[in-house]
């Protein structure tokens, strides 16, 4: 059984970083995207960045590009996704997702495996 651990979320000032982590059990998927959505209360869930190999086939959402760094460790199946200079905007619960398809994509019902999400809460 694939699962998927968040770690990470909490709660910071305007400004400030945090850093999420997403452990993969079950199944590797180094060959395969790994990556995060976010959603906010009352708004739909949005792609964030996803990437196969750290600079391979790697996107973001223009509202994080510069700002979030997502990398990855294949030999400890893990995605982590650096988030700096945070803005109130990005409070949301974050899911890590996972696929089995070849390449990068930023629609949500492409992934098959996603977390239980973890909450980051961004104070101005």
């Amino acid at each position: 059984q694939v699962q998927l651990v968040e770690s990470g979320g909490g709660l910071v000032q305007a400004g400030g970083s945090l850093r999420l982590s997403c452990a993969a059990s079950g199944r590797t998927f180094s060959s395969y995207p790994m990556g995060w959505f976010r959603q906010a209360p009352g708004k739909e869930r949005e792609f964030v960045a996803a990437t196969i190999r750290s600079g391979v086939d790697t996107r973001y959402a223009d509202s994080v590009k510069g700002r979030f760094t997502i990398s990855r460790d294949n030999a400890k199946n893990t995605v982590y996704l650096q988030m700096n200079s945070l803005k109130p905007e990005d409070t949301a619960v974050y899911y890590c997702v996972a696929s089995t398809r070849v390449a990068v994509t930023i629609t949500s019902n492409t992934y098959n495996y996603w977390g239980q999400g973890t909450q980051v809460t961004v104070s101005s």
